[in-house]
């Protein structure tokens, strides 16, 4: 945890439900959080063109955290925002691979995100690099419902934005640590620097490490362990005539033993204990390169982001999860991605003509290029009972006394694949206003080409015990090339009018997520075609043997698209000590891209189309200051449905839509005990030692709660609703902070996750109690 340390002009990041910019960008000020207080200097780049200043002044759901709350509520990863955002969560699937968002009944287990990323203005392509540390951020801002008019692609749920702190905002020495239960401990520091007026930089690393929570009972290993590390250089100046400049590279390694998951009794629906033979890790290297240049204008303003992604990841799995040798799993990727955007809008100058009208352009292009590596190594048990004992059982009903044996103690499947896209979008929005009334609209057009190509080769030596001396040679191989264009358009209609005390508005927008393809159910695929090319060889057939072996269903899955209606309004009382957001939604989703298991004894997992499905919900978010103290809550509720939904094997029309929580609640009070000080006035961080100044204790109590969650389509699994207990004690001065905190302080069991392999099931167990103490200092 480091010290709440920057804001932007005429923002009070006190409320949980938005911020109060005065504008897009940040201007001179002095910043008080309380004992803390630092002198901001005026920012070149920070806040893109895209952001209009206060969100509660537009017709959009939005949740602002800044520095105070991601720090007071040790939010240092993805998931410990999870419920804080109301209708949001970022599920713990077990390691930092699935980096999946759900947020208004819509989410993704794989492949295309629902919600898109932004981290310092440049979009995240790759939803493996989703969960990264937290540090040193200065704000966040959660935008719920759809947002492809601006944001493109993949936005069917929301945008995720994340700034970083600017070198030009705060300069000084940060340095922290801390040390908790299972071992988990992080260290942490920066330097933020401004040479001349015109010129700074920083340069920010963090490394975290944890045994885990969890144990392999199979060797007594930690089964969740893990380590991360983290490195952010950014550069800021002004190059004359209005150009400013911005290049932010961050690195990442993560290193993890992830994928705890434990046999999962549905008939008790209680979880066993983790037991697995082979190991289970995933570990990435990423790299992302962000140049922007920016020019306002008295007219216009205009701005160009420049974007290099590159991950190199590898997961390897145990994929039955159980002490048997039947078959793994190792994935490894290697992705390239470019991204450019220009954004021109309107001043915000010029005279009432120019405050009547605001218009934003842009265009938006990239390319990605990615390459995997996906053997299965079938071992003796699977070979046993995943291959010989499903063609045996059908021969020995025509040849009793036969067998089919294989000759090898393990094979491998082997799968290759390159997956290029590239997509191209032009965009436009305009607001007009008019006394208390605005409308705003807008449209976008997304065209995007996507392929696959595909090479997946096994061969095996068999032998038929009734006609066959010697073993025999099969190899089998599935190679090919696919590729598809996607076009579409997105508009969005809004109107807003301004009330004494806040506003209401009205919304109508288009949703989209790309197509693509399946990778990991072609050993699935090639599995059957082996056992059908094992049964034409031998001149037998029986039902149920080599089916599937049809890819043209199977490897691709269409886009999703969706038509969001909302109302909802920004409520502010009490001279603004009381903010109260809310919001109604309707979603009407076509060709939901849902992730489902092969029946029975299928080894992959696909993603697939549902019908049609409907989301309706409400969200409440409110902050209240009485004095010293400070509550905040935030309240979401979604019923997402299929409306007609055939998989061939069952109708789940009137189901729920599974893993998207019908509740998330948040809650949390906060008091500041003001304590004696010596060596110089409250907040004042200008100078003196650590101890100097005004110091004061921060009482923190807090709870959080999700559910129930349908873990399948046929709605027979459910996590129900549980709750988790939150608490700290801080005591701060000007320069120095101490924390104990602990998490989950009743030890609530739950799951986070279900799936099914093999034909059995698995969960991932929520962490138990954590606990421990957080130091951080400014120099």
């Amino acid at each position: 945890m480091f010290l709440p340390a920057v804001a932007a002009a005429g923002v009070t990041y006190d409320t949980l439900s938005n911020a109060s910019v005065t504008d897009d960008t940040f201007s001179a000020a002095s910043v008080s959080y309380d004992t803390v207080a630092l002198n901001i200097q005026t920012v070149t780049v920070s806040a893109p063109l895209k952001r209009d200043g206060d969100y509660r002044r537009l017709p959009v759901a939005a949740s602002t955290l800044g520095s105070k709350e991601l720090n007071g509520d040790f939010i240092v990863e993805p998931k410990n925002l999870s419920l804080t955002v109301p209708n949001m969560m970022h599920a713990d699937y077990g390691a930092r691979m699935t980096g999946s968002i759900y947020m208004r009944g819509l989410g993704s287990r794989m492949d295309q995100p629902a919600v898109g990323l932004y981290v310092d203005g440049v979009p995240v392509m790759n939803k493996n690099n989703y969960d990264f540390d937290y540090f040193d951020l200065a704000r966040i801002d959660v935008l719920r419902g759809p947002q492809g008019t601006l944001y493109g692609r993949n936005t069917v749920g929301g945008v995720v934005d994340v700034q970083t702190l600017s070198p030009m905002d705060y300069q000084g020495v940060r340095v922290g640590a801390g040390y908790g239960n299972g071992n988990s401990w992080h260290v942490q520091g920066a330097v933020y620097a401004r040479p001349t007026a015109k010129f700074g930089f920083s340069v920010a690393a963090s490394h975290r490490a944890t045994d885990g929570f969890f144990t392999n009972s199979f060797d007594g290993s930690h089964a969740d362990s893990g380590r991360s590390s983290a490195l952010r250089f950014k550069l800021q100046g002004r190059l004359g005539r209005g150009w400013m400049v911005e290049n932010s590279l961050y690195a990442n390694l993560v290193r993890q033993n992830g994928f705890a998951y434990a046999p999962y009794d549905e008939a008790t629906g209680r979880a066993g204990i983790i037991d697995h033979n082979d190991p289970t890790t995933y570990d990435r290297v990423g790299l992302t390169d962000g140049l922007t240049f920016r020019r306002d204008g008295a007219r216009v303003r205009v701005s160009s982001t420049t974007s290099w992604q590159f991950t190199d990841d590898d997961m390897v799995l145990d994929q039955d999860f159980s002490p048997r040798s039947m078959f793994t799993l190792r994935q490894s990727q290697r992705e390239n991605a470019f991204t450019q955007e220009v954004v021109l809008r309107s001043a915000t100058s010029g005279g009432s003509q120019a405050r009547r009208w605001q218009w934003l352009t842009g265009f938006f292009g990239f390319y990605r290029h990615l390459e995997t590596e996906a053997p299965v190594v079938f071992k003796r048990d699977g070979i046993d009972e995943l291959i010989l004992a499903n063609a045996n059982n059908g021969i020995h009903t025509a040849f009793p006394d036969a067998d089919l044996l294989i000759r090898e103690e393990s094979f491998p499947v082997d799968s290759r694949f390159r997956l290029p896209a590239y997509g191209l979008s032009l965009y436009h929005q305009s607001t007009w206003r008019r006394g208390r009334w605005s409308l705003t609209a807008g449209v976008r057009a997304d065209w995007e080409h996507t392929a696959i190509n595909y090479t997946n080769s096994a061969e095996i030596h068999y032998r038929f015990t009734l006609t066959m001396p010697d073993y025999k040679a099969l190899p089998v191989e599935m190679n090919g090339r696919r590729g598809k264009a996607y076009f579409e358009v997105m508009p969005r209609v809004a109107a807003m009018y301004e009330l004494p005390a806040g506003s209401l508005y009205a919304s109508i927008a288009r949703g989209y997520k790309a197509g693509g393809y399946n990778t990991q159910i072609f050993s699935d695929i090639v599995q059957n075609r082996m056992m059908g090319a094992l049964m034409e060889d031998l001149g037998v057939y029986f039902d149920g043997v080599g089916e599937g072996g049809s890819a043209e269903d199977a490897i691709s899955y269409r886009p999703e698209r969706s038509w969001n209606y909302e109302v909802g309004g920004h409520f502010g009382w009490l001279d603004g000590r009381l903010q109260v957001d809310a919001a109604l939604f309707w979603i009407d989703c076509r060709n939901q891209q849902l992730t489902v298991f092969p029946a029975g004894n299928g080894i992959g997992r696909l993603m697939s189309n549902a019908g049609r499905t409907r989301s309706a919900g409400a969200e409440v978010a409110a902050a209240w200051r009485v004095g010293d103290l400070r509550l905040t809550g935030a309240w979401g509720h979604t019923s997402a449905r299929f409306l007609s939904y055939d998989d061939g094997r069952e109708d789940y029309a009137g189901n729920i839509v599974p893993y998207a929580p019908r509740n998330t609640v948040s809650l949390q009070g906060e008091y500041r005990i003001g304590l004696s000080g010596r060596g110089g006035a409250s907040g004042d961080s200008s100078g003196g030692g650590v101890f100097s100044g005004a110091s004061a204790l921060l009482l923190t109590v807090g709870g959080q709660a999700a559910g129930p969650i349908v873990w399948n389509e046929g709605n027979t699994l459910t996590q129900r609703l549980y709750g988790l207990m939150n608490a700290s004690v801080a005591w701060e001065t000007a320069r120095l902070s101490v924390s104990v905190w602990a998490r989950n302080m009743t030890g609530t069991e739950y799951n986070t996750f279900y799936f099914k392999s093999v034909g059995r099931s698995f969960v991932q167990r929520g962490k138990p109690l954590q606990a421990g103490v957080t130091v951080a200092l400014n120099l």
